[in-house]
């Protein structure tokens, strides 16, 4: 029997590679050396997200014509190059937080922008064209919750062993308690078969203590200009509102560690400290738990739009003292 070839694409750190004349009888290792020379991530440290062999993750041994890739098949690669992990184990000297300058506060011009006609025809154009998979039922009364996934959730750029040891600290524990309250939808800038993909590897899609309303990709943003930003893609979350009446600006809060997403809503957003350099951060990270409690805080307040998100802790630190201040009176009064 003839030993035809094929042509995959391996999709990594935003860069596409092909990978040509991979015959029937290559092996998934030899595959991972093809794509060492391309990319320069040594083969054990590569993670090949979607490549399966009945069901399983495809093992070393196995050969090309046992995992059904057409030509033009997208292969996910997860892996740093080594040079990329020495730089990430050094300690930056300055360790303060850096400021991008795309995300820095222009009340006015979010005003403008939310208003202008010409991105709300292009909301209005979402809302009849994009088509959205309800993965679970929407419930009724219940907030909704929008969140971003990488550096949001999830480590996208950092090496590890297993995506699970780039999941931000927390999340199942997050997303079981802001499920009591909240029916939650994913909105990642990418495309739709990554967001799965990302979703079931780090144990999300299926988990039996919350379920997620639905994913929505990249084709559901809309392109926006400021004079400040230039030209970028955002989430407007009237598309969702738009298919979905019951929810709007009184009942959603968005999460991203990038504010320009919401620059069409943004009342709305809360914007995320980023989740990055997993290796060094995993054991003292603790942001989805303070932002549990925050879900939890405002869960009963009939407008969102009355809150100020940008003060989040604050919140907290206000209702946390007036539980305290409640207490003491109590105290005080059983002497």
């Amino acid at each position: 029997m003839e030993n035809t070839t094929t042509s995959i694409i391996v999709k990594w750190s935003g860069n596409e590679y092909e990978i040509k004349d991979l015959q029937d009888d290559t092996t998934v290792l030899e595959l991972k050396a093809r794509i060492y020379e391309e990319t320069g991530v040594r083969p054990d440290r590569q993670k090949l997200l979607n490549l399966k062999c009945k069901g399983k993750a495809a093992m070393d041994e196995e050969t090309i014509d046992k995992l059904s890739m057409k030509p033009g098949f997208k292969l996910m690669l997860m892996g740093s190059r080594e040079e990329d992990i020495a730089e990430a184990n050094r300690a930056p000297d300055d360790m303060s937080e850096v400021v991008n300058d795309l995300d820095i506060e222009q009340e006015g011009e979010e005003i403008e922008v939310e208003n202008a006609e010409v991105y709300l025809s292009k909301i209005q154009k979402r809302i009849q064209t994009y088509k959205i998979e309800e993965l679970n039922s929407l419930r009724e009364n219940k907030k909704l919750l929008v969140l971003d996934i990488d550096y949001t959730l999830f480590d996208h750029r950092s090496v590890a062993s297993s995506g699970i040891e780039l999941m931000r600290p927390y999340l199942h524990d997050f997303l079981t308690r802001a499920y009591k309250n909240y029916d939650i939808v994913i909105w990642s800038a990418t495309s739709m078969k990554w967001i799965n993909e990302k979703m079931k590897l780090l144990g999300v899609t299926d988990n039996p203590d919350y379920k997620i309303a639905f994913h929505l990709d990249y084709l559901a943003m809309i392109s926006v200009y400021t004079p400040r930003y230039g030209l970028v893609d955002v989430k407007p979350l009237g598309v969702i509102w738009g298919k979905y009446p019951a929810y709007s600006a009184k009942n959603t809060i968005m999460f991203d560690d990038i504010r320009r997403n919401f620059i069409m809503n943004p009342k709305s957003g809360l914007r995320i400290r980023p989740f990055r350099q997993a290796h060094l951060n995993r054991d003292k990270d603790k942001e989805l738990l303070k932002l549990a409690d925050y879900l939890d805080f405002i869960a009963d307040v009939d407008d969102f739009q009355t809150l100020n998100h940008r003060k989040w802790e604050e919140y907290k630190s206000k209702k946390s003292h007036s539980k305290r201040s409640h207490r003491t009176r109590d105290d005080n009064q059983n002497m």
